[in-house]
C-alpha cells in the first residue's frame, strides 16, 4: 500500500475539479440541469421555502448532477471500448441515461411536492 501523502490528495482533488469543469463546459445536459438548479434556486427564494425543503432540494441537486456526471463517465468510456456499433454497448448507455431520467423524475416530484403549497397559496391569494 502506498504510503499516505497530502500533496497527492490535494492532487485528487484538483483532477475531481477538472473532471467538473470538463463535464458542466462540453455536456448539454448538464447544462440543461445547471438552468434548472438556477430556476429552482430562484423559486425557493422567492417562496421562502423551509430549511428542510432546501435540504431535500440540494440533494435532489447533487443526486441529478452526479448521475448525469456518471451517466457522461460510462457514455465516453464505452464509446471508448467499444468504438463500433455493438448492441450490448447501447444496451448499457442506454441503462446509464435511463437512471438519470429516474434520478430527474423522482427531483421532478419532490419539487412539486414542496412547491404546490407555495404556488397555490399565491394563486389562491391573486384570485380572492
Amino acid at each position: 500500500m502506498e504510503k499516505f501523502s497530502i500533496k497527492k490528495r490535494i492532487q485528487s482533488f484538483g483532477y475531481a475539479w477538472k473532471g467538473i469543469r470538463s463535464f458542466v463546459s462540453k455536456e448539454h445536459n448538464a447544462w440543461i440541469h445547471c438552468v434548472a438548479i438556477i430556476t429552482v434556486t430562484i423559486a425557493g427564494f422567492y417562496f421562502g421555502i423551509t430549511r428542510n425543503e432546501w435540504i431535500a432540494i440540494i440533494l435532489c441537486f447533487g443526486m441529478v448532477l452526479a448521475a448525469e456526471g456518471f451517466n457522461t463517465a460510462i457514455e465516453r468510456l464505452v464509446n471508448l471500448v467499444s468504438p463500433e456499433h455493438n448492441p450490448i454497448a447501447g444496451d448499457v448507455k442506454d441503462i446509464a441515461a435511463g437512471a438519470v431520467l429516474i434520478c430527474a423524475i423522482v427531483a421532478v416530484i419532490i419539487g412539486v411536492i414542496i412547491f404546490m403549497p407555495y404556488v397555490l397559496a399565491v394563486l389562491l391569494c391573486n384570485m380572492g
